[in-house]
């Protein structure tokens, strides 16, 4: 099995599928555009300020695995990138970010108003394309992500509220919350080729394995991240009262007193010095490092499931992506 020993970037996934992410801007740019000066603005606004594409970069990937990316990857793999966005403009309004990817969020230019509206837009847009794809398979795949997506936010919620998150519960909300859409892409790039040849569940696992690795190695950047890389505050989701795996983890090591001198503190409400202090009590306990270990420990298991498919270049593209999830510093 590879070892994850380089570092493979994001710019190399890219180019290897510059013309199929092409295609993907210039039929998700269509898609968007509406008949409102508005909603014409700000989903300029937020298309101009796109993120990594790692969802659609997944779905080719795995098309490319099994045959290679058909106009249905290409539509499939914007109306995952339509969910998603939809869900970060929401969690946005929720969480009253001021940045998203190292721009103001929707809610903070045009508030929230506009912002839950714009989002619900680009919902509505992600179910008529779901339907436009024509494919039950696909739409039970989509329809069951979304479910799980809405239960790990919940989650996220009620937990934030008594900040009493366990380790394995922890596991099972970024399980809904992250993993169940990039299992869902990994899942869609074999539903989508021409011949239907690829082992559907072998990659939905695959994915689920990828996307706790990829959630975990995002909540360690937000301890160990430079603001200017991550294009996201430093020590967000403390301000935002998440409690993470590197938090956890120190509370479980640490004394009780400290434990809860730092939780009380968070419950507060931190300031820049106060994150500073936190990321030196999850430093101090190995909160990090514990971190890291797990997500390379579920990456490894992604692996181990995709050295079943037989050698090939794309193949090895998946497993340096892989190895990209679980190195990448933004």
């Amino acid at each position: 099995m590879p070892k994850l020993t380089s570092q493979p970037q994001l710019k190399t996934f890219q180019h290897a599928l510059s013309a199929e992410l092409d295609q993907f801007d210039r039929e998700y740019h269509d898609v968007l555009r509406s008949d409102v000066f508005l909603v014409d603005q700000v989903v300029k606004y937020l298309v101009r300020n796109k993120g990594k594409r790692i969802r659609p970069l997944l779905i080719f990937l795995v098309a490319k695995l099994f045959g290679g990316v058909t106009p249905r990857s290409i539509k499939a793999a914007i109306v995952v990138e339509l969910l998603h966005n939809a869900t970060l403009v929401h969690d946005d309004i929720v969480d009253e970010a001021p940045f998203r990817r190292g721009f103001p969020t929707i809610n903070q230019v045009w508030r929230n108003k506009v912002s839950v509206l714009v989002g619900d837009y680009i919902l509505a847009k992600s179910l008529t394309g779901m339907l436009d794809l024509r494919d039950l398979g696909i739409f039970e795949v989509l329809s069951n992500t979304a479910k799980r997506m809405s239960r790990g936010e919940l989650l996220q919620i009620a937990k934030a509220r008594k900040l009493d998150i366990t380790e394995e519960v922890y596991l099972d909300m970024i399980s809904d919350k992250t993993a169940a859409l990039i299992s869902a892409c990994c899942e869609l790039g074999t539903l989508t080729t021409e011949p239907l040849n690829g082992d559907r569940y072998l990659m939905k696992a695959f994915g689920e394995k990828l996307g706790v690795a990829f959630q975990i190695r995002d909540d360690v950047l937000d301890f160990i991240g430079i603001e200017r890389l991550i294009g996201k505050q430093v020590g967000r989701d403390m301000r935002e009262q998440k409690i993470t795996l590197p938090l956890i983890y120190a509370f479980q090591h640490a004394d009780k007193s400290e434990s809860q001198r730092v939780l009380h503190r968070i419950k507060k409400g931190v300031n820049h010095k106060e994150i500073h202090s936190v990321v030196d009590f999850v430093k101090h306990y190995g909160g990090i490092e514990y971190s890291e270990n797990l997500a390379k420990q579920y990456a490894d298991e992604a692996l181990n499931l995709l050295s079943r498919i037989p050698p090939s270049d794309s193949r090895e593209l998946l497993v340096d992506f892989t190895k990209f999830v679980v190195q990448r510093e933004k």
